[in-house]
């Protein structure tokens, strides 16, 4: 087999990881209608599946750079699919009428292993799809390209629970048991496929002879301000890509009489709309794919956040009484639906076009430059993902306070304009004198 063919079939598997990925993390906002429902959850106690999901991040983000430093790429994933097998499994078992007294816990605990999973498989498939592409423009382009296939899930994923889900007032973890078997199949499935595949990884560091004596690196991948910013960036820009949609169908679905007061929408009507969030994404990181290797990421990135800061502001504050019909797809008759919703919702419904694009091209500026630094980077980036948990929580305890969910999108508005700030002024690389080669001899192995 050719290099070339060598390296597409590693890119084919990265970017199937990438689609899993998405169909996993997605589960939790949907899950969370469940959670309200059947344990009588608050907005914030609700988003439950998505803390543990991404507080995972946070404990497991640099130490999976540490693993794909020592035991490479290909062990990394398997030992993640592993875990996400598990994961999954847990989540499904809180649907248990023997586990009843144990659900929350239960539901919990496996939302907090499939983070795990999730991390890893991040950090192993971002830097690979980046390295493969060549990093710069072409880097973010193969990062875009798998980004297609990571919305194709989550809108997949909104569908499947919005039919599952139906009455929102009757819904239970036990109702989602078809898509957790969906996703504990496709996991079990790419567990063997890499298995007995073959990845051309990145040359890793060349071990060091016993004689020679240990230098301390002076430097790190936190020596680079534009990383440093741009894991902020990273933070923030979670909880703008799930915050948007997740109190969209807390809204919609929400009974007018409730604590909270939303629309008091059907649930299966509501994850229809809310899947053209994620199809939009899907066509937005298609349009980053194909011009990614002539636009540059930050010029992507600022037009992405220019328009989400004011979309996002445009529909706080546009009158409930604007209201426009939008499509959804009954995937169960195979036809295509209208609901009519206030005008500001399908202006958050749009941000999705803005978040298509902005994880590859912060994860592209933030590490280019890094060289050696990569893989520990990619880690710390990684981590830096339990933002959403953080951020999602934010965003629904101030909807609690205030009563009102229109006025929590003021964390969204916050986040946007941090990433416009990044694109313009933090990511640019300040720090160019820090050596970024590995040692001597690939140096000269460059040569």
């Amino acid at each position: 087999m050719s290099n070339k063919s060598k390296q597409w079939g590693a890119i084919i598997i990265m970017i199937a990881l990438f689609a899993m990925i998405a169909f996993v993390t997605n589960l939790c906002s949907p899950m969370a209608v469940i959670v309200k429902n059947q344990f009588g959850a608050t907005n914030f106690q609700a988003q439950i599946g998505n803390y543990g999901n991404f507080i995972a991040y946070l404990l497991m983000g640099i130490p999976s750079g540490m693993l794909i430093k020592k035991y490479g790429y290909k062990a990394t994933a398997l030992m993640a699919l592993v875990l996400g097998i598990l994961g999954v499994f847990v989540q499904w078992m809180s649907g248990w009428e023997s586990m009843a007294d144990y659900a929350f816990t239960t539901y919990l605990v496996g939302a907090f292993i499939a983070g795990f999973c999730m991390c890893m498989l991040n950090t192993v498939v971002n830097p690979m799809l980046n390295i493969l592409g060549g990093g710069g423009n072409k880097g973010n382009q193969m990062i875009q390209i798998g980004g297609v296939f990571n919305s194709a899930a989550a809108v997949a994923v909104y569908i499947l629970m919005g039919a599952l889900i139906g009455d929102a007032a009757k819904a239970h973890v036990a109702d989602a048991t078809p898509a957790l078997f969906i996703a504990g199949g496709v996991f079990i499935v790419a567990f063997f496929v890499i298995l007995f595949s073959k990845i051309e990884e990145p040359e890793q560091p060349k071990a060091k002879k016993a004689t020679e004596k240990k230098v301390k690196d002076k430097y790190s991948a936190f020596s680079f301000r534009h990383f440093n910013l741009g894991i902020l960036a990273i933070f923030l820009y979670m909880g703008l890509e799930v915050g948007t949609p997740t109190y969209i169908l807390q809204y919609l679905t929400s009974e007018p009489t409730a604590a909270t007061p939303g629309l008091g929408m059907d649930a299966n009507i509501v994850g229809q709309l809310v899947a053209v969030y994620w199809l939009l994404m899907l066509v937005g990181r298609f349009v980053g794919g194909a011009i990614g290797a002539k636009v540059s990421s930050r010029a992507m990135i600022t037009v992405a956040a220019t328009t989400a800061v004011v979309l996002t502001a445009f529909g706080m504050f546009a009158p409930n009484t604007w209201t426009v019909n939008i499509p959804g797809v009954d995937w169960a008759n195979v036809s295509m639906l209208w609901a009519e919703v206030p005008v500001g919702i399908f202006a958050f419904i749009l941000i999705g076009l803005c978040t298509s694009v902005m994880w590859g091209g912060i994860f592209n500026m933030a590490v280019e430059g890094l060289g050696k630094y990569t893989s520990i980077a990619s880690g710390a980036f990684m981590t830096m993902v339990f933002g959403c948990a953080i951020m999602v929580a934010l965003q629904g305890w101030i909807a609690d306070k205030m009563g009102d969910y229109l006025t929590s999108y003021w964390v969204v508005l916050g986040c946007a304009a941090y990433i416009l700030f990044y694109a313009l002024i933090g990511s640019k690389n300040v720090n160019t004198d820090i050596p970024t080669q590995e040692d001597a001899d690939q140096i000269l192995d460059a040569i």
